[in-house]
């Protein structure tokens, strides 16, 4: 029954009727809400009927290529049979002396991650639960290499930019650091940090007696999809003696791409990064990792022992995921990663990521052909920020995407997602689901034509029990 369930799933993935990227209507959740410590057991026929109307007739599908919102995650069948796997071996590979070939394993693949940027073979890291974790881990390590303590905590000064996802603000918050000084850096027209800006910054930090101690740069903002200037921030966290962490959790795998690779030159020269293989290798959620140049620091801020792990710190041929964050228990995450990458090659995925930075470059140039769109910025990788503008102003002109976006959640074929950029409503097309191709972004800019046109005719009123129909 489960295996029936996963191939239904599977073969009417891109029927857009019978699984929508997205379904507004909310359904009572009988099946979930039980307790089923108190509930008599079921048959599993009625029991996976239950779980499916009530998991997948509503909200969000990210599976779906249909997904163009936040910044998708595919989620590839290979993996998934990696996950079976490993939640039926049970390995735990936590620690080196218990499961030594998931930790070489894990090791393996951090190597090749690090190869990637440009980091050394001094580099260590760990495959975390995702960008959250990785970014708490690398802004951990660098507290504890930067000597960053309660006696110092308030002249310690951080430099990102406004786009900085908000994961790292709470990495610096559970992270101890919150009574730091935080400086939101200036960006360009392209929504990058302006080094000589951020450098005035520094000096005038300097001057006042603060200690400009964490530099955290982008390789793909959420929002904008921009690159920061990392190679003239390494100049800078060079010169002042700073860390530099990229948070390149959405573009780092880019770097797989000959012509995109030129434009993340410097993240080699940082201390730690973040970059995410359940989105820029399409794997499931739950897959992110951080890499640190050097052990010390992580192991500092990680490492711990026990009188019950006596045992295992009998051998120490590998050094343990446990002591390089802040997870015990540990899953065999790396074979979600290893078994499609084994299988597959790389040549797939690169090609992939490549379709997906051409259909953001088509669906933008698509936008400049219907009247009153602005687009933010030219795309950088898949991401395009769009908005319509109305001759009444700034407030008619975000009721009017607001309008739009809810006409494209209420059809559901494709899923779009909102943000505010300086203050307007916003709309975000994120082309990264493994699944999304031409005529995915086809139907976007359909109903997005569709929507302009009737504008010129009568006003779109989208109601609960209204269907947008073309």
């Amino acid at each position: 029954h489960v295996i029936t369930y996963t191939e239904n799933f599977l073969n009417t993935i891109n029927d857009w009727d019978l699984s929508p990227a997205f379904r507004h209507e909310h359904i009572q959740k009988e099946e979930v809400e039980v307790d089923p410590f108190t509930s008599p057991p079921m048959d599993i026929e009625p029991l996976m009927e239950a779980f499916r109307h009530e998991l997948d007739d509503e909200g969000l599908n990210p599976a779906s290529g249909g997904h163009l919102g936040y910044i998708p995650g595919g989620g590839i069948y290979t993996s998934s049979l990696a996950d079976y796997m490993a939640a039926v071996n049970n390995k735990y590979a936590g620690i080196y002396f218990v499961s030594p070939a998931a930790v070489r394993m894990e090791h393996a693949l951090l190597r090749s991650t690090a190869t990637l940027i440009g980091y050394p073979e001094t580099a260590v890291g760990n495959i975390a639960s995702g960008g959250s974790i990785a970014n708490l881990i690398c802004l951990v390590s660098a507290r504890e290499a930067m000597g960053i303590n309660s006696e110092t905590i308030r002249k310690t000064v951080i430099y990102s930019s406004a786009h900085a996802h908000h994961c790292l603000h709470k990495a610096v918050r559970i992270g101890g650091m919150q009574e730091a000084v935080w400086r939101d850096v200036p960006l360009d027209q392209h929504f990058r940090m302006q080094p000589a800006v951020l450098r005035e910054m520094i000096e005038q930090d300097i001057r006042d007696g603060l200690n400009p101690a964490l530099l955290i740069a982008s390789a793909g903002t959420t929002d904008m999809g921009a690159i920061d200037p990392l190679q003239e921030m390494a100049d800078l966290k060079e010169e002042f003696g700073m860390w530099m962490h990229v948070d390149a959790a959405y573009g780092g795998y880019f770097m797989l791409l000959d012509e995109l690779k030129p434009r993340f030159k410097g993240i080699e020269r940082s201390d730690s990064a973040v970059l995410d293989p359940h989105k820029g290798l399409f794997l499931p959620y739950g897959t992110g990792i951080a890499l640190v140049k050097q052990a010390e620091p992580v192991l500092k801020a990680h490492g711990y022992t026990a009188n019950y792990m006596q045992d295992a710190k009998s051998e120490d041929l590998e050094l343990s995921p446990a002591d390089l964050s802040p997870e015990l228990t540990k899953h065999f995450r790396a074979l979600r990663m290893w078994l499609p990458l084994r299988l597959h090659g790389v040549e797939p995925f690169r090609a992939a990521l490549k379709e997906k930075r051409l259909l953001a470059l088509y669906f933008a140039d698509e936008l400049r052909k219907i009247p009153g769109t602005e687009i933010l910025c030219e795309p950088e990788l898949s991401v395009v920020t769009f908005r319509f503008v109305s001759e009444e102003g700034d407030a008619a002109s975000d009721r009017l995407n607001e309008r739009l976006l809810a006409a494209i959640h209420h059809d559901g074929r494709v899923f779009l997602s909102s943000s505010r950029v300086d203050g307007k409503y916003v709309l975000r097309c994120a082309v990264l689901s493994f699944r999304t191709h031409l005529e995915t972004v086809d139907e976007a800019l359909r109903q997005i034509r569709l929507f302009v046109a009737s504008l010129k005719t009568k006003s779109v009123e989208v109601g609960a029990e209204e269907r947008w129909e073309s």
